[in-house]
């Protein structure tokens, strides 16, 4: 009576599978975490589909959800040289085999038929439009500027996956009012923006934790994935600046990727190695955010940053360039400084927190409250509302 009981609950529960590449520190990956760790498991069976087991929050789903995975991350691969990149190779092969032949990844899907199907990101959408499900409802999630050039090579996948999707979810007003303004004649589905949930006090609490000394004088910090779109480049020049013209400080970047080694190139060819660190990436970076003076996000393009939210609940003084949602998150002069993405701009206002305490000491006591601003049951709430409504049109 008892195990009859159990089936039918696993029954009565929408069967949701979120597909993704890789679990790397990103704000994505954060969103998807928050996103799991607060759907109701009473309401929903959840498996993660991840094409590669890998990245520093791979272990960091919650227990009630199921994770499956095509290949082995590189944390799994030889330290050998030689041997690492014929995994490398064997992996890529592999994985073109998997997501080629539906009856290879359906069996590691363990052949279930998912009620929604969901593609976090843009690189997610194709596999969620292909899949071999065609009953599922699918939902997209838009993180992007569609204008921004350096996305433009993958509009056109974009745009032809788009009206596929039976909803699509932009993480802010404004991602979602430059997908109308540039492609206004596209057909696009059922649409709704919600913006990425913040876990305060888990922020706060990981806050607190120990970190070796930050450098000594006035310290800007930045969260970021090292891309050519995040402005790191930029930053180095407009701090070489002001280290020439005698204005003490550091900036210390944590995250890792691409431009690791340009920008390391960068700041060797400027000799402010001492001045300009890159950490690389940490599991946990709010500490590096409370112990610093000021955050700065010098992107050329963003949508709803998570790590702006981040900043402000740690109640950090914020120089950002006014992109995406930005100027929604932080209003100018008031609990942060807007700029735009210009080397002169962020020289100048990194001056500004440097020689003008009163503009400092206002911008800290308007973020004594500013959590107040973040709901987090209202996002978890509209995204169950979603997964629900989309169920019952089944």
């Amino acid at each position: 009576m008892y195990n009859k009981y159990l089936v039918n609950h696993e029954k009565n529960k929408i069967n949701v599978l979120f597909r993704h590449r890789s679990m790397e520190m990103g704000g994505v990956e954060k969103v998807v975490l928050s996103i799991l760790h607060n759907l109701d498991p009473e309401k929903f069976d959840i498996t993660v589909c991840l094409n590669l087991n890998q990245g520093e929050l791979r272990n960091e789903f919650p227990a009630h959800v199921k994770k499956v995975y095509f290949t082995e991350g590189k944390e799994d691969f030889s330290k050998n040289p030689l041997i690492h990149k014929l995994q490398l190779v064997r992996r890529r092969l592999m994985l073109a085999r998997i997501l080629k032949n539906h009856k290879v990844s359906d069996r590691i899907l363990g052949n279930k038929k998912f009620d929604i199907e969901i593609a976090p990101t843009y690189s997610a959408f194709s596999s969620v439009i292909n899949s071999s499900n065609k009953a599922s409802k699918k939902i997209g999630w838009f993180h992007s500027e569609i204008n921004v050039l350096s996305l433009q090579p993958l509009v056109a996948d974009i745009l032809k996956n788009f009206p596929e999707f039976d909803h699509i979810i932009y993480c802010s007003q404004k991602i979602k009012d430059l997908m109308h303004e540039h492609y206004p004649d596209l057909k696009y589905p059922q649409e709704s923006v919600v913006i990425n949930a913040i876990p305060i006090d888990e922020i706060k609490q990981k806050a607190a934790e120990k970190i070796e000394a930050l450098p000594e004088g006035p310290v800007f910090v930045s969260v970021g994935r090292l891309h050519s779109r995040k402005g790191y480049h930029k930053l180095i020049d407009a701090h070489k600046r002001l280290i020439d013209e005698g204005f003490h400080h550091s900036i210390v970047v944590v995250g890792s990727g691409e431009e690791m080694k340009n920008l390391t190139d960068q700041i060797s060819k400027h000799s402010v190695q001492e001045t300009f660190i890159l950490l690389g990436n940490r599991m946990n970076p709010y500490p590096y955010v409370k112990n610093a003076d000021y955050f700065i996000l010098p992107s050329e393009s963003e949508a709803w940053p998570l790590v702006i939210a981040e900043a402000l609940i740690l109640q950090k003084p914020i120089i950002a360039t006014n992109t995406g949602d930005v100027g929604v998150m932080i209003k100018d002069q008031e609990t942060g400084y807007l700029i735009n993405y210009e080397t002169d701009e962020m020289y100048s206002a990194m001056k500004k927190f440097l020689t003008d305490p009163e503009l400092l000491s206002k911008i800290r006591k308007n973020l004594e409250n500013i959590e107040d601003q973040f709901d987090n049951q209202k996002i978890f709430d509209t995204v169950e509302s979603i997964l629900e409504d989309l169920y019952q049109k089944n």
